[in-house]
């Protein structure tokens, strides 16, 4: 399908080229909605193989941060940027500082933050040039790393899954199996020893599990062999698609949560995981958390006491998602996209069509 098919198809509403020859930059900015406000997204740094890889990339992630604000209940839109490069060989200064002049000629319909391949540093390299930037150290005033709040996100939506499938407010005696021991998940999992849980990890990484034991977690040498753990909950938190047809026939578990983007392989992974009886805490719902915590530096003051206030009512976020779930008779997924764009829907109601979309003051 055509790039302007697919945007039409979609709704976006812009996707801006920024190319100079001087840096050797190519790079695109997707702005999918601003019904609920300026668009926020952080700026991927990714050498796809194929010019219509990096457009396809960055499309589908502004369309997802759309859903990910929406449901957080954010006053934020979604966009996305992608810069064309190797973030280790091909990222410099002069690269950040001319894609931060075309973030600036958006004026604030889009907002960039840190993603893959870009750093808090980046951020601050880019907000000498512009000030539509999130995602800055402390010392400057911002949030600093989001991995803190993104892991009490994803343990407060965990408890609400736990809640609904085994009818208890504690995870004491718990067992947790996490797939995937990075900052985020090491974050999460403080929570989860404070309260008692047992965790079962596995990770690629000989450090990362070294990390883990030292916490008191149970090893799985095989990361196969976690699909296998008998647990109550599952907790992706490396690759997508680890939710498949291969995988949910292995799993012992009635509930998933875990920060991972795009855990489902499928959207009929998600009707699988309903059919089976194990409740799914929808990836950009729980995950949320990180991008709470960044949107307490847009036009305020950024306190940590209020964006970890915030954080925790993801908690709600999730029980909301389940309840819709239950009353529809439908998967939590198709539930969490319907939450996110009946809000969307409201909100164009309520304004005219188009005024309805964010425009700078």
């Amino acid at each position: 399908m055509a790039i302007t098919e697919t945007m039409a198809q979609y709704d976006y509403e812009q996707l801006l080229v920024c190319v100079d020859k001087g840096t050797g930059l190519k790079a695109f900015i997707a702005v999918h909605d601003t019904t609920l406000g300026p668009s926020l997204g952080g700026c991927r740094i990714w050498p796809h193989k194929t010019e219509e890889d990096a457009i396809t990339d960055v499309l589908r992630l502004a369309r997802g941060m759309t859903y990910k604000n929406s449901a957080a209940g954010l006053h934020l839109g979604g966009g996305k940027a992608l810069i064309w490069a190797d973030p280790r060989t091909q990222k410099n200064e002069a690269m950040l500082r001319i894609f931060a002049r075309y973030v600036d000629t958006l004026g604030g319909r889009y907002i960039t933050t840190e993603d893959v391949g870009s750093t808090t540093n980046d951020m601050v390299i880019i907000s000498q040039v512009t000030s539509h930037v999130t995602g800055l150290p402390r010392s400057m005033g911002g949030s600093g790393d989001p991995s803190d709040a993104t892991g009490l996100g994803i343990y407060r939506g965990m408890l609400a899954c736990v809640k609904e499938a085994y009818f208890t407010d504690s995870m004491r005696g718990m067992t947790v199996a996490i797939q995937g021991f990075g900052k985020v998940a090491g974050y999460m999992a403080e929570h989860l020893k404070t309260a008692g849980a047992h965790m079962i990890v596995t990770d690629i990484n000989k450090d990362a599990l070294k990390r883990a034991a030292a916490m008191g977690c149970e090893i799985v040498e095989d990361p196969e062999a976690i699909y296998d753990a008998p647990c109550q909950v599952f907790s992706p938190c490396a690759l997508g698609a680890t939710m498949n047809s291969n995988t949910i026939p292995r799993l012992k578990c009635k509930v998933i949560a875990g920060s991972a983007n795009n855990q489902l392989a499928t959207a009929a992974d998600g009707d699988d995981l309903h059919k089976h009886g194990i409740l799914y805490a929808p990836d950009y719902v729980i995950n949320a958390g990180g991008v709470i915590n960044i949107s307490h530096e847009i036009g305020q003051r950024y306190s940590e006491e209020a964006a970890r206030e915030h954080v925790m009512t993801l908690y709600d976020a999730v029980a909301k998602v389940i309840s819709v779930s239950k009353q529809q008779g439908i998967p939590t997924a198709r539930a969490a996209d319907f939450v996110a764009e009946e809000r969307i829907r409201q909100v164009r109601a309520s304004k005219p069509m188009r005024a309805a979309r964010y425009k700078p003051a």
